[in-house]
């Protein structure tokens, strides 16, 4: 579905990534776990148009898209949930949602969708005309990853959705994102919670510094002892 072949990108004189590739299969999520600043986030920035690249190739679906903008990419079906959530506070809660709907040309289907996106998200529904800025952050980070599915996605970029929640939000997020993988979207996904991160996922890569260090079966890295040691506690 998606491949992202030997990307570079740079802040100035420093390199945030150097070199990375990453290949996503159809319907399959894909973890990326390291420290901070070890190129994760601007990896997601790179493949949504977020962050132009000094070098490399991103292909999706057997088209290339890097060096087109956001938007487009948007419409072609990859919708990115940044770090922070980002909701527009002061909108209503169905506001923000159907300011994920806005590149669609189905927009007969939009109805259709939203009623789908309230079967998995029923307090967005209950607090609909509510400011999103009175949601909880669990809650605005229900919104987002809700205004991300209205765009119809084929592949969602998650990054880091369970940070600053509690142990049972943390939880419930896990279960969202199995249900929306059950659907056949596929995912990216970055999360500081990797055990979480492993076990959802069916293949993953470590970065550290702007390079990919370890890559392979989600189930062997949750096992691998150098993984253990970084990342899992243990």
């Amino acid at each position: 579905m998606l491949q992202a072949k030997e990307l570079r990108v740079n802040y100035g004189k420093a390199e945030a990534l150097k070199g990375v590739s990453i290949q996503v299969s159809r319907g399959s999520i894909v973890t990326l776990i390291g420290a901070n600043g070890s190129g994760k986030t601007s990896m997601m920035r790179a493949i949504s148009g977020l962050k132009r690249l000094f070098s490399g190739e991103v292909w999706f679906q057997g088209g290339r898209i890097d060096g087109l903008g956001p938007h487009k990419i948007v419409r072609l079906g990859i919708a990115h949930i940044p770090e922070g959530r980002r909701v527009i506070l002061p909108l209503t809660v169905l506001e923000n949602m159907e300011i994920g709907a806005y590149l669609r040309k189905d927009k007969g289907k939009i109805a259709d969708s939203l009623e789908k996106i309230y079967g998995h998200f029923p307090v967005l529904k209950d607090r609909r005309k509510q400011a999103a800025g009175s949601l909880s952050g669990g809650e605005q980070q229900m919104l987002a990853t809700a205004r991300a599915l209205m765009s119809n996605p084929k592949l969602l970029l998650m990054d880091e959705p369970s940070l600053g929640l509690s142990p049972i939000m943390v939880a419930e997020v896990g279960k969202i994102i199995t249900d929306i993988h059950k659907e056949g979207v596929g995912i990216i996904l970055v999360e500081q919670n990797a055990h979480m991160a492993l076990s959802l996922s069916e293949t993953a890569y470590v970065l550290e510094v702007g390079r990919v260090v370890l890559e392979g079966s989600a189930s062997e890295l949750l096992h691998d002892d150098q993984v253990k040691k970084a990342y899992l506690g243990g």
